[in-house]
């Protein structure tokens, strides 16, 4: 006899494995610590007050140097290696999601509250963000490279390199509080990445098109246009 398939009975959903969410934990660690220490060289007031400029600046460095660990160590997953095909795939459904002002609406489909536009796993504004993410990243790390090894680098060279990393700092400190804002107003997306499972009912209003994959069903149709009058959609 065959036995029934736990996903359609159990309303936690299996979101991000043990892997990706390391990957995802050191890598904001890193990152959190480099935003920092950064606060503390660069800004007198806090210079002055916090002091031990010897040890910020050696470990501003390294914890720069290391930002690229967890990722590359996050190749061994195969998991996370399809997670990363997701975020560099954009489709016409994302430039939807950017569209739509109403991208938090929903409609009543079998008993859940579903969002109109399919999302797969990752919405647009993620797959935007991770894409800062990792240019930054590769920035700042050969920026910041030829501001602590000054040594063979045109005097040029350094200049601009010191205009593009404190401006880009800029830039990461504020997109990185963006993304805690929005975090911690999502608790299902902050339990999924801390838990690494998600609620069925918080799959289906922010990522229904994901939902149907996990569950084998036939995705729904696309949400209408905005010419077209829908009465199901429900607004939040």
């Amino acid at each position: 006899m065959r036995r029934p398939d736990p996903r359609h009975h159990d309303d936690r959903l299996p979101r991000f494995t043990r892997a990706e969410r390391w990957v995802h934990h050191a890598t904001a660690l890193l990152m959190l610590v480099c935003l920092v220490t950064a606060l503390l060289l660069y800004v007198p007031g806090l210079s002055a007050a916090v002091g031990r400029r010897d040890l910020i600046r050696p470990l501003h460095v390294w914890c720069g140097f290391a930002l690229p660990v967890p990722v590359l160590l996050g190749l061994v997953s195969r998991a996370f290696r399809a997670d990363l095909r997701r975020l560099d795939r954009f489709g016409p459904h994302d430039r939807e999601w950017l569209r739509r002002a109403d991208r938090r609406a929903v409609r009543r489909v079998g008993g859940l509250d579903r969002g109109v536009v399919p999302v797969g796993k990752f919405n647009a504004g993620q797959k935007l963000n991770a894409a800062f993410t990792a240019g930054a990243i590769l920035v700042m790390l050969g920026s910041g490279a030829m501001l602590a090894f000054p040594g063979p680098w045109p005097v040029h060279w350094r200049t601009g390199a010191t205009f593009v990393h404190d401006w880009l700092f800029l830039a990461v400190a504020l997109v990185t509080a963006g993304h805690l804002w929005y975090a911690l107003r999502d608790r299902g997306a902050l339990t999924g990445m801390l838990t690494g499972h998600v609620d069925r009912a918080w799959a289906a209003r922010h990522h229904p098109a994901w939902l149907d994959v996990l569950d084998g069903a036939r995705p729904t149709p696309p949400a209408p246009a905005e010419n077209e009058k829908d009465t199901s959609v429900i607004r939040e």
